[in-house]
């Protein structure tokens, strides 16, 4: 009797666990992959911005699992073939190569770009309006290239030649170039295309242009970015400014930049993150996002070297301390 009895009691515990058990909601974690091109600090900016736009919002509701494909492009298709693999909720692609795979990827998972300067470029689409249509969005890192122009115009007016370099593997590199060279016909001012194909041609390909050249403007690449003491260590002994997309190429090789705030770019995409996962939008109808404020910003110390006088208006850049 008294065996029956204890059986009994053990299967009213178990059952009233599970009633219990029923009762309760589980909270949803949330497994978002975040796949960034190379380490410099534009994109690490990026991403602590996207994480700490989450963490804010979900707070332990987030997970994060974090690659850096180290500027291969079949090293970021290996990463967003995993992330599909694992059946995350959401990928952060950070910047061009790593949109292209993810986009590659899935056509279901969202994916989110951010440090990307034009999707439409990207991801091959005709008759932009916006959006995409389809798994994907973003944050665009573009700022007015025309201004950037008339920021060369205001620092050197008696400029002869500008040298445009970029990275040739980097869709958005060419496109920031082909609108600055735009500007320039305006304007009457001649200059030169350098492309490189990878980071071993820098050095010969700086010098080519640093010898032809009065003035170099670099756009938001990626490449560039990741080997501005390269570039600097050629441009200046030779006296050559640079003018640069971003703050994270000025701060390293540049005179000045009309600069964005990578981190806010990143804080807006985990916000739109935000939205999808909790919110339920529809990414396939989210407009691309810009970056809600550009500076006109100086590199102090490279512009005392080459004897530059920075008008008013301009902000220095605040540079690790050596």
């Amino acid at each position: 009797m008294k065996k029956k009895m204890m059986a009994f009691l053990l299967v009213a515990a178990m059952s009233a666990m599970s009633l219990t058990g029923c009762g309760e909601k589980q909270e949803e974690v949330y497994n978002v992959g975040i796949c960034q091109l190379v380490e410099h600090a534009a994109l690490d900016a990026a991403t602590q911005g996207f994480q700490d736009a989450l963490k804010d919002k979900l707070g332990d509701k987030v997970k994060f699992n974090l690659q850096n494909a180290q500027g291969e492009q079949t090293t970021a298709a290996t990463i967003c073939n995993g992330f599909v693999s694992d059946g995350v909720d959401l990928i952060l692609a950070n910047a061009t190569s790593p949109l292209q795979a993810a986009a590659a990827a899935t056509t279901s998972i969202p994916v989110l770009g951010t440090s990307v300067t034009d999707y439409a470029t990207a991801l091959e689409l005709s008759g932009w309006t916006g959006t995409t249509g389809r798994n994907i969005s973003g944050t665009s890192d573009l700022a007015p290239i025309a201004e950037q122009e008339d920021m060369l115009v205001e620092l050197f007016p008696d400029v002869k030649q500008v040298g445009l370099l970029y990275c040739s593997a980097e869709a958005n590199s060419l496109y920031q170039v082909e609108l600055f060279g735009a500007a320039l016909d305006e304007d009457g001012i001649a200059y030169k295309t350098y492309p490189i194909a990878d980071t071993n041609e820098v050095q010969a390909v700086t010098t080519a242009a640093a010898g032809e050249c009065d003035v170099l403007y670099i756009p938001t690449d990626n490449t560039l970015a990741s080997v501005t003491e390269t570039v600097y260590n050629v441009v200046g002994p030779a006296k050559i400014p640079v003018i640069a997309g971003e703050e994270g190429i000025c701060g390293g090789c540049g005179v000045a930049t009309l600069s964005i705030s990578y981190y806010d770019l990143g804080y807006t995409t985990g916000e739109m993150a935000y939205e999808i996962l909790e919110g339920g939008a529809d990414i396939s109808i989210m407009e691309v996002r810009f970056a809600p404020n550009v500076t006109k910003k100086y590199n102090e110390k490279i512009c005392a070297e080459l004897g530059i006088t920075v008008p008013e208006g301009y902000v220095a850049i605040e540079l690790p301390q050596e």
